[in-house]
């Protein structure tokens, strides 16, 4: 609808379908994360996108749409080095100053316009206006952020669940280290420290200098090609101290619920993740042929976390994901009050909710995939090990081909 109404110019019901078509809903209600105003010859909004509120609208003409980042006057030089040198990265947007404010802004002409002309800008100013709000408040030392309003604090109880785990976490990690043979582990303790990072990405969900320093560990882990796995290795457990040393008044602070708009990740295909679940497989198969059982557990949650961190996957995709997740950490979920398909105690699947899950979830999207199948019944449910191997083994084998 937003295609057709550009092409008629009529530019302003065009914005209307696009803005709604970007809003979260869920069981037909919105969370807010997109309001619209409209005036008789514009259209205002508001986008929220973690911890930056875009406030923008757009005329016949043009679109205009900025973030309010920092007070100019506690701007100190670094960060204005910083804001000018990354105007040399951006494709859409700038940052400016109105004398009173430092403003990341978008500027965009209407004549033309088709909603992936819109899009592309608006994630970009999203994005990075998220990042850099918080890169500020981490390496700038900035005390103070600006149109912030809107994040919430976490209640006092869920992050002392997450602390108590975050600690728990650690503790395992480093007796599971210690039991590793002294030779030959390079690729094990990778696996055990990339897996706790992911972990606590995706379970604990840090924002602020907690996602700031593990993006940058992960970055240089896989970017830094020349550098030897153990220094690597070496250099993820450095950072794992320092989140250890991390008192509970300063490990909360990194933590806050928001609203968000668009995905940090790239869209991937389906057969992208087909393709890593059979090469780990293959390192999971030699560790099992080399006598390494105690790594299997670590490589079939390494699998689900890092296509959850990495891969752009589809919202099915991602659900499937995480009921597995839901699976194999369902103490932790329990202790948040959310639910897990595991019984700790009893060592027992609970079979029937893992099942249905997956039934919904196929159920939900078969519009959309028409070969999607349910594989409940295809599940091993004789140990956690062979249920992870049956898992993946029914994700590789679905079709995602859309209808």
């Amino acid at each position: 609808k937003a295609y057709e109404a550009f092409e008629k110019k009529e530019i302003l019901h065009a914005y209307t379908f696009f803005f709604n078509s970007l809003m979260n809903n869920k069981n037909g209600i919105s969370n807010n994360n997109i309001i619209l105003t409209q005036e008789k010859e514009s259209l205002k909004f508001i986008i929220y996108q973690g911890t930056a509120k875009i406030n923008g609208f757009t005329t016949n003409k043009k679109l205009y749409a900025e973030v309010t980042m920092v007070k100019a006057k506690n701007a100190n030089v670094a960060l204005k080095r910083y804001t000018l040198e990354r105007n040399y990265k951006f494709t859409y947007v700038n940052y400016c100053s109105d004398g009173d404010y430092i403003k990341l802004k978008l500027n965009l002409d209407n004549i033309t316009m088709t909603p992936q002309k819109i899009f592309y800008p608006l994630r970009e100013l999203a994005l990075n206006a998220d990042y850099d709000k918080e890169h500020m408040l981490s390496e700038f030392k900035q005390k103070e952020l600006e149109d912030i309003g809107h994040i919430q604090k976490l209640d006092t109880a869920e992050l002392h669940v997450k602390y108590k785990y975050l600690h728990k976490w650690i503790e395992e990690l480093n007796t599971k280290i210690q039991t590793l043979p002294a030779d030959d582990s390079i690729g094990m303790q990778a696996f055990l420290y990339l897996n706790f990072l992911f972990k606590i990405d995706y379970l604990l969900v840090p924002n602020s200098k907690i996602y700031q320093k593990m993006t940058k560990k992960l970055q240089n882990y896989f970017g830094e090609e020349e550098t030897l796995p153990e220094v690597k290795n070496a250099e993820l457990a450095k950072y794992i101290l320092t989140l250890e040393k991390l008192d509970f008044n300063e490990f909360s602070q990194n933590f806050y619920k928001a609203k968000y708009t668009f995905s940090q990740i790239e869209k991937s295909s389906y057969d992208e993740f087909i393709g890593f679940i059979e090469k780990s497989l293959l390192k999971l198969r030699w560790y099992k042929k080399n006598r390494h059982p105690q790594i299997i557990p670590t490589i079939y949650s390494y699998i689900a976390l890092y296509a959850l961190y990495n891969y752009g996957l589809n919202p099915a995709a991602r659900k499937l994901l995480h009921i597995y997740i839901c699976v194999i950490y369902a103490e932790y979920l329990n202790a948040l009050g959310c639910k897990g398909y595991y019984d700790m105690q009893k060592n027992q699947f609970l079979e029937s909710d893992i099942i249905s899950q997956i039934e919904e979830t196929v159920s939900k999207y078969k519009h959309q995939y028409k070969l999607l199948r349910a594989f409940g019944d295809e599940l091993d449910f004789s140990s956690l090990n062979d249920f992870s191997n049956s898992y993946f083994n029914a994700l590789k084998n679905l079709d995602f081909h859309e209808a």
